[in-house]
């Protein structure tokens, strides 16, 4: 008499793929929110604590050499003692670290509105009256969205000594406004809105400002505000452009701050780390919506 070994059946089979599907996203995630996770326990610990865990990493340091790294490092994500002090520091104590928080807002917020408002009037030229002519341009907006921005950094420099605005805002706002990146996805994004929309609003009499506030922009609302989201992230955390076109270390943005803090005080680089987290991550819970629609859906029309 023979016995048959039964086999787990689909639903099993299923529910097991599940369960290492489950594992493995939270292993990822675990990696992923790390560094995140340590930067924000460590910003509420004493300086005392702060110094036994990672004095280490810097008790070699002289001016011709530097040990950054060390095996008695001590990762703790629980603090011995919760403090405000490293935040008192940063937000009240020194106000340097306020003026490079306000130095990335006032660099990268006009950068992001005077951009979408370039992309959307660009891209609607594009979408509603292709030509020759016009496609060319494109294709060259492809080029420079593809290309490096350090192969464009010595002409930025260049033509701004010209005009006479380094060592100003101006010289990364103004190039920064004509951003292909934007131009390039809202375009895919506006001509895929269908012809017979317009057409019926030219029945109604509706010009051209019109069918752009009325149906484009509104169609197009979820793709305007996940490409915001992304030119803010992109120019909030910019450290080349600040570096080149700005001696002036009073204008420079919290991102290149952020690595001169490092070589000093670690406690308040944690501090000033997690402040510098705050825009982005809130951004990105109130716009996650927008941020999934605009990215999976690209913008929601489909012709």
């Amino acid at each position: 008499m023979s016995f048959k070994v039964p086999t787990p059946g689909i639903k099993a089979r299923r529910k097991i793929f599940d369960i290492i599907v489950f594992v493995f996203i939270l292993l990822v995630a675990v990696l992923f929110l790390f560094p995140t996770i340590l930067t924000i326990a460590n910003s509420f610990m004493t300086s005392n604590e702060i110094s036994a865990n990672y004095g280490a990493m810097f008790s070699n340091m002289t001016e011709n050499k530097k040990t950054f790294i060390s095996n008695n490092v001590n990762l703790k994500f629980i603090p011995d003692k919760v403090t405000f002090d490293q935040y008192k520091a940063v937000l009240i104590q020194n106000s340097d670290y306020l003026l490079k928080f306000w130095n990335s807002v006032m660099l990268t917020v006009p950068i992001t509105v005077f951009q979408m408002l370039v992309a959307i009037l660009t891209s609607y030229g594009f979408s509603r009256y292709p030509n020759k002519f016009k496609s060319i341009i494109f294709f060259a907006y492809i080029i420079l969205m593809i290309m490096p921005y350090q192969v464009t950094l010595v002409p930025n420099f260049l033509v701004a000594d010209k005009f006479n605005m380094l060592d100003t805002r101006k010289a990364i706002i103004l190039p920064a406004i004509f951003s292909p990146f934007s131009i390039f996805l809202l375009t895919k994004v506006m001509r895929r809105i269908p012809v017979s929309y317009v057409e019926a609003a030219k029945l109604d009499g509706a010009g051209e400002f019109r069918i752009l506030t009325k149906i484009y922009v509104p169609l197009c609302k979820g793709a305007i505000a996940s490409i915001a989201m992304l030119v803010f992230i992109d120019y909030w955390n910019m450290v080349e452009q600040p570096l080149v076109l700005m001696k002036e270390n009073t204008l420079h943005p919290l991102s290149v701050f952020l690595s001169q803090i490092n070589t000093g005080d670690i406690g308040l680089a944690f501090a000033v780390g997690t402040v510098y987290m705050i825009p982005t991550v809130l951004m990105f819970l109130y716009g996650e919506d927008y941020l999934v629609e605009g990215i999976t859906y690209s913008g929601g029309i489909k012709g």
